[in-house]
């Protein structure tokens, strides 16, 4: 529809149906009954002739269901303004991905935007329009249960794989390519630092490490053209960002140039009220309206509030219609005017979901997603050795994790099953926990005793992380340590193969176990290359994108920490009066970064091509990087930053560039590594971006506590 067009129909409004598309209910609200008003309609106070005017819908799903709904939907609108369906399409639609934590371990955007894009492909042929995807939310504190969702604990990182997922959705036309799905970027903003690592709760800023570390993800989801926002639920600056008008307005309209569409996240409108800011709905919905939330998810408070409000205070009328502009352009850029069945059709569902095309990009993902965390010349498995698999997840179905959406559990391979097929006839026996623990953890079992070596599948269940999986101890469940501290006494080679969706605190796991296989929750592909990792089909290269603590008292824990006036050093063990613990080293067990392979890998001194720089100048950084063993591999070279002497103490070291490479045996690969002056800016006490001149160390290795440094000078002129 050209705009004209556009704005003929946005005239044509009343304020009724104005007030309509600035609501979002869920899809059961659109059900074929026509029994009385009960459940959420009574709930919410929606009459059936408010669904007639309704401008969008969560979580409606399926083909057949969507052209229904609109079908009906467009018989009763006035206007013929279609809905808009929205779901939560977070690591897949049907066929799923590892979480989103663990793609970020594969230091791969190219794949990254790949599962994007089929997970597009298979929700917009069931109809939906929407994904409330990228979460982009940095995180810092494994206890929060929502950091499977996020990409991890580095701004680099998650810009590069925002900006892939914004891709992956989008495409480059959505008018024209129903295949895609507009992105939504969350949570706006600083949502992964609650404080105690507490789902909703408060979270307190400065704002020189809400603008250096938090915003830059959301930043590169919006510059990729991101069409949605959703606003957070906690607080910045002391109140809630779905009513903080100097955070949407200032900070996301002005200064990040965001012109889409903004929504609350589910009834964040009315939390307002029990967050002390507003008394009722009606004061709720000004603030929000006034902050510029475009659309209420779930709490109608818009519904019930803004007619009367628009018609009590004429300036609000203004803030409605620009509110109501931007959810028509962003129907109209999805084609919704044209075709408002986009995308939705039952034969290409049927084909598209669950393809075996599909699958093979899964596939993928699990192979470069899984980190190889320990490796006491336990893995892989050979050919004549008799492995016992035993623990709670050998038979376990539960692999795809939290926000799975339509993935199906009877589709997802057992472990046991997957290893069967991968080992030789006889050389796998299956072990249940009840043999083991027998009274007093006597053992029974002849196997246990045979074995050459002992697989333990444990980890967390799926409702264990994700939204509101909040914990205050995040090491395995108690039953499962208990486990690997009775196979242990057996004196045989114990390999753990995790499967979860946070950092965990592995203190004695590494202590008990000889390998360890993070596997995160891999999805529907998980379980077969899991077992390919286990016999060595698969070369794991996965890094982790977040660190894992020795002990949950050190979280939050990441390795961009800022210097201090008294730094603990390793020259320095027997100091007291440092920034220390008396109780636990300061490091993580595994840091950012980090993660083995079947290969190894050595790292030159790396070289610049010249010591001293001026602002204007390249900066070109090389390592060779030699694969020292007789397997080929693939490594993830990293490369950071510190400023060594700045107007505002900076982190001890920065991601600014990251390669994945493949080698084959011996093979030597020099790495070339370009930065520009924007790679060295912060934010100064003046509120400007900018360098300054001095020594800067650049480190390049296979981990962020792993490098080899060279240092540079930066000039302010020639």
């Amino acid at each position: 529809m050209e705009r004209k067009q556009l704005q003929a129909l946005f005239d044509e409004m009343t304020l009724e149906e104005k007030v309509g598309q600035t609501m979002q209910l869920t899809g059961n609200f659109f059900d074929q009954s026509d029994s009385a008003i009960t459940g959420p309609m009574e709930e919410l106070n929606v009459s059936r002739e408010d669904l007639s005017r309704i401008g969008s819908i969560l979580g409606g799903t399926g083909a057949a269901d969507i052209r229904r709904i609109q079908t009906e939907y467009l018989k009763k609108n006035r206007l013929g303004i279609p809905l808009l369906f929205m779901a939560d399409v977070i690591h897949g639609y049907r066929t799923i991905y590892p979480i989103p934590l663990g793609l970020a371990s594969s230091w791969n955007p190219a794949l990254v935007e790949q599962t994007a894009e089929v997970a597009a492909k298979e929700s917009a042929a069931a109809g939906v329009h929407v994904t409330f995807s990228p979460m982009v939310d940095l995180v810092r504190d494994a206890r929060w249960g929502r950091v499977m969702e996020t990409t991890g604990e580095d701004p680099y990182l998650n810009e590069e794989l925002a900006r892939a997922l914004v891709r992956g959705y989008q495409g480059t036309d959505l008018q024209m390519d129903d295949t895609r799905l507009a992105a939504c970027v969350k949570h706006f903003a600083g949502y992964g630092a609650p404080n105690a690592g507490l789902d909703y709760n408060t979270v307190d800023l400065s704002e020189q490490v809400l603008r250096e570390q938090y915003l830059s993800g959301y930043q590169a989801a919006i510059d990729e053209g991101a069409k949605m926002v959703m606003a957070s639920f906690n607080t910045i600056k002391g109140i809630p960002a779905t009513g903080n008008k100097w955070l949407l307005k200032e900070v996301l309209r002005k200064e990040m140039k965001f012109d889409g569409v903004l929504i609350s996240d589910w009834a964040a409108i009315n939390e307002l009220i029990a967050h002390g800011l507003a008394s009722n709905q009606k004061e709720a919905a000004i603030q929000a309206l006034q902050a510029g939330v475009d659309i209420d998810m779930m709490s109608g408070a818009y519904l019930h509030y803004l007619e009367e409000i628009v018609e009590e205070d004429e300036s609000m009328r203004k803030l409605l219609d620009e509110a109501v502009w931007r959810i028509l352009q962003l129907k109209n850029d999805l084609g919704l005017f044209e075709n408002p069945f986009r995308g939705a059709d039952e034969e290409r569902e049927q084909a598209e979901l669950f393809s075996p095309q599909n699958r093979d990009i899964a596939r993928k993902a699990v192979e470069e997603s899984i980190v190889l965390l320990k490796n006491n010349q336990v893995l892989p498995l050979e050919e004549n050795q008799k492995v016992v698999l035993i623990g709670s997840k050998k038979n376990s179905r539960d692999l795809l994790g939290s926000w799975s959406l339509n993935g199906q559990e009877a589709e997802t391979q057992l472990l046991a099953e997957a290893l069967q097929a991968e080992l030789a006839p006889g050389q796998l026996k299956i072990v249940e926990e009840k043999t083991v623990f027998n009274g007093l953890y006597s053992y029974q079992a002849a196997d246990l005793y045979q074995a050459d070596v002992i697989v333990a599948a444990l980890g967390e269940e799926s409702f264990m992380s994700g939204e509101a999986a909040s914990k205050s101890q995040i090491t395995l469940p108690a039953d499962q340590l208990l486990l690997l501290q009775e196979l242990k006494k057996l004196g045989k080679p114990l390999v753990a193969v995790l499967f979860n969706g946070r950092p965990l605190d592995l203190s004695d796991v590494s202590l008990l176990a000889d390998g360890i296989v993070e596997a995160w929750f891999p999805g529907t592909e998980g379980a077969q290359v899991v077992a390919q990792v286990l016999t060595g089909r698969v070369n794991p290269s996965g890094k982790l994108s977040m660190s894992f603590p020795r002990h949950v008292g050190q979280v939050p824990i990441y390795y961009n920490h800022h210097s201090t006036g008294r730094p603990f050093t390793r020259d320095k063990q027997d100091e007291k009066y440092l920034s220390r613990y008396l109780d636990v080293d300061n490091s993580p067990l595994y840091p950012f970064g980090f993660g083995l392979s079947y290969s190894s890998f050595s790292y030159s001194q790396p070289t610049v091509n010249q010591s001293t720089f001026t602002k204007e100048d390249e900066v070109v950084v090389r390592v060779a990087v030699t694969n020292t063993s007789e397997r080929k591999g693939t490594e993830v070279v990293q490369l950071y930053v510190h400023d060594k002497i700045a107007q505002v103490v900076r982190p001890i070291k920065e991601l600014k560039r990251f390669a994945r490479i493949t080698l084959e045996p011996n093979e030597v690969q020099e790495v070339t590594f370009r930065l520009q002056e924007d790679d060295f800016t912060y934010l100064h006490p003046d509120g400007t971006w900018s360098s300054d001149a001095g020594e800067f160390e650049i480190m390049v290795g296979s981990n962020s506590e792993e490098t080899e440094s060279v240092t540079i000078q930066l000039t302010n002129s020639n």
